[in-house]
């Protein structure tokens, strides 16, 4: 054979290849586009609210000194254990103390000035006694020197009350100065863990503020019971009741899980630092709640990250089909024109219709190799599957994927299995026939 004529050969070979794979593809496109799908059946249900936040004691004590100065003393250590009363710390008294000692001289002064006006009270009453007398015996006083000791007599009992408050003054000075000295001990209000320690010995200590964080000296917790104080989305806050159940991963303990209840929803959001009235709109609104936990281990420690997975409803047995096959439609099952923000969300555009009476929600099933449209009634949203409340029975096949197919399905579309799933229906109908073969 001639090299020419094997070259013609070649070239036939090639444009016959070549046109069948045309018409293969042709041929694929015919029979519709290829779609992933699933049966529609029933399956347990549990649709979760998924939040992030920290482990926190439920009952813990920030201590702040009431008053400044130096620290001469620090008697406990960042996780000791202390009693309720324990000392804690001492700040230097000297200021406080002589401010006692003059309170109890100003309280001392005061009761003299007190007896001396008492004196000159009993002095004028008296005067004023004896010249009533000398003018009823007709002695030489007169009405106006009666009247004088009269005044007198009056002005020394004024002055005799003006002395006893002076003296109340002075003593409530005394028990001010008195408490301030006090607190240069500062004692455990509680029983608990000191699980932060801001202070050392020599260091000033700074009279609390709500807006000075550099005030904490020290922090007492009582780590016996714990909590999970999560950010919930505004959205997701009336699905919440009090003791709902929930499981908290803790990403210090990352292979176990601890469950707990909702004890506490935040009544308001959480202000975030330096939110103002103006543009708060433009940020996101998050509840604070609280999850006790069951059985908290004793390694846990307070501020470790965590996130919450809380069971807001169960559904045993219901209707459900995959998440991706639900989308939105018009009432003849043709597509709307889809964002941007949905081609980056596949969830956004099966909800973000749900009211408007000109979108639709529902899937596609597949009947006679052709995607039908079926509205759907949804109800609670699980892991990877809708609950359907109306519109299919159960054992439908529906497109359950990928989502570009879905997103661009209409009505009456041809769809076609993917070769896999061909190859694996082909399998155990082989396997059947090997079955017979064998028993006949």
């Amino acid at each position: 054979m001639s090299t020419k004529k094997k070259v013609l050969i070649i070239a036939g070979v090639v444009i016959a290849v070549g046109a069948l794979g045309a018409l293969s593809l042709r041929g694929g496109n015919d029979r519709g586009v290829a779609v992933s799908t699933e049966a529609v059946g029933r399956r347990t249900l549990v649709e979760v609210v998924t939040a992030s936040g920290k482990i926190e004691p439920k009952r813990k004590v920030d201590i702040s000194a009431d008053i400044s100065g130096r620290v001469v003393q620090v008697a406990v250590e960042e996780g000791q254990w202390v009693n309720a009363g324990a000392l804690l710390l001492r700040i230097d008294p000297t200021q406080y103390v002589a401010a006692v000692r003059r309170a109890e001289a100003s309280v001392s002064q005061a009761r003299a000035r007190e007896a001396q006006s008492r004196a000159q009270l009993t002095k004028a009453q008296a005067d004023l006694r004896r010249a009533e007398q000398l003018m009823q015996t007709n002695e030489l006083v007169s009405a106006a020197d009666v009247e004088n000791a009269r005044t007198t007599a009056q002005v020394a009992e004024q002055e005799m009350q003006a002395a006893r408050f002076a003296v109340t003054q002075a003593q409530a000075a005394l028990s001010e100065t008195r408490d301030q000295a006090s607190k240069t001990t500062i004692v455990a209000p509680m029983s608990g863990r000191v699980t932060r320690l801001n202070i050392e010995q020599g260091e000033t200590a700074v009279v609390g503020t709500m807006n000075n964080p550099g005030s904490l000296l020290l922090t007492i917790a009582d780590l016996s019971v714990m909590e999970a104080k999560v950010e919930v989305d505004e959205t997701d806050v009336p699905n919440l009741t009090i003791g709902d159940s929930a499981t908290v991963k803790i990403d210090a303990f990352p292979n176990q899980v601890f469950p707990g209840r909702v004890t506490r929803i935040g009544n308001s959001s959480i202000q975030l630092a330096g939110a103002s009235g103006q543009g708060s709109d433009q940020q996101s609104v998050d509840y604070e709640v609280i999850i006790t936990l069951d059985s908290p281990p004793a390694e846990l420690r307070p501020d470790l990250s965590a996130t919450a997975e809380i069971v807001t409803e169960t559904r045993a047995n219901a209707l459900s089909v995959p998440i991706l096959a639900l989308t939105v439609r018009d009432a003849d099952g043709k597509k709307f024109k889809v964002s941007d923000d949905e081609k980056d969300n596949p969830d956004q555009a099966a909800v973000r219709a749900r009211g408007d009476e000109e979108e639709i929600e529902g899937v596609f099933v597949v009947r006679d190799g052709k995607a039908e449209w079926v509205p759907v009634t949804i109800g609670i949203a699980g892991d990877r599957y809708f609950e359907v409340v109306r519109g299919l029975r159960g054992g439908e096949t529906v497109v359950s994927g990928s989502y570009a197919v879905v997103r661009e399905l209409e009505d009456e579309d041809a769809v076609q299995v993917p070769v896999v799933e061909e190859k694996g229906k082909a399998g155990e109908k082989d396997k059947a026939k090997g079955g017979e073969r064998r028993k006949g």
